[in-house]
């Protein structure tokens, strides 16, 4: 088993189901990736008995999950997708035209969201790339700090449930079982899956 090293280039894109089929659309950068943690939920295990030893069992099955993935900062065009915002309006201030965007707090689409994951084994540097294929953003917290003599790094949590896909299989997540020997090459992976 590989140790992880790294994650990096999240991405995003619009889920779309239609019976047993998934679709994406608007795939994009949700920022670049700072961190990113799942906290996934299983059914209690429930054992059968006989002849005084388990002789069936069930549970241990993905009931839910959250998580929550940091990026450097949210460009608008992401906000937008993840949140279901509203287009941006402008704004006259004087002589110039300013581009405000409205956030409503409406229902946030689902979507599909993708990243590598970097790991190591024997010195040898390999990329899994990971696709959550359908997940919900929560409208995010803000926080900001003045500088001081250092700069505090400020950086945009973002939290989501995450939900098993449409699909027959009814995917909560998949990984690439092969590792890519670069970043390029699962990011394409990546925009191969969630691409439009």
């Amino acid at each position: 088993m590989a140790v992880g090293t790294g994650y990096s280039l999240p991405v995003v894109a619009l889920y779309s189901a239609s019976g047993n089929t998934v679709t994406y659309s608007n795939f994009l950068s949700l920022g670049r990736g700072v961190d990113i943690s799942l906290d996934v939920e299983v059914s209690d295990v429930n054992n059968f008995y006989a002849d005084n030893k388990v002789a069936e069992t069930a549970g241990g099955v993905f009931t839910n999950g959250t998580g929550t993935a940091t990026v450097d900062g949210l460009s608008n065009a992401a906000a937008r997708l993840i949140l279901g915002l509203p287009e941006t309006r402008t704004v006259t201030v004087g002589s110039e035209s300013v581009s405000v965007q409205g956030y409503t707090g409406d229902e946030a689409p689902f979507v599909g969201l993708g990243y590598i994951y970097r790991q190591q084994m024997n010195g040898v540097v390999s990329y899994i790339a990971t696709v959550l294929p359908k997940v919900k953003f929560n409208q995010p917290s803000k926080s900001a700090a003045t500088q001081e003599e250092d700069i505090d790094w400020q950086t945009q949590e973002l939290t989501f449930s995450i939900f098993r896909d449409d699909t027959e299989a009814g995917e909560w997540m998949n990984e690439s079982a092969t590792a890519f020997t670069t970043e390029a090459a699962a990011y394409a992976y990546l925009q191969e899956v969630l691409g439009s």
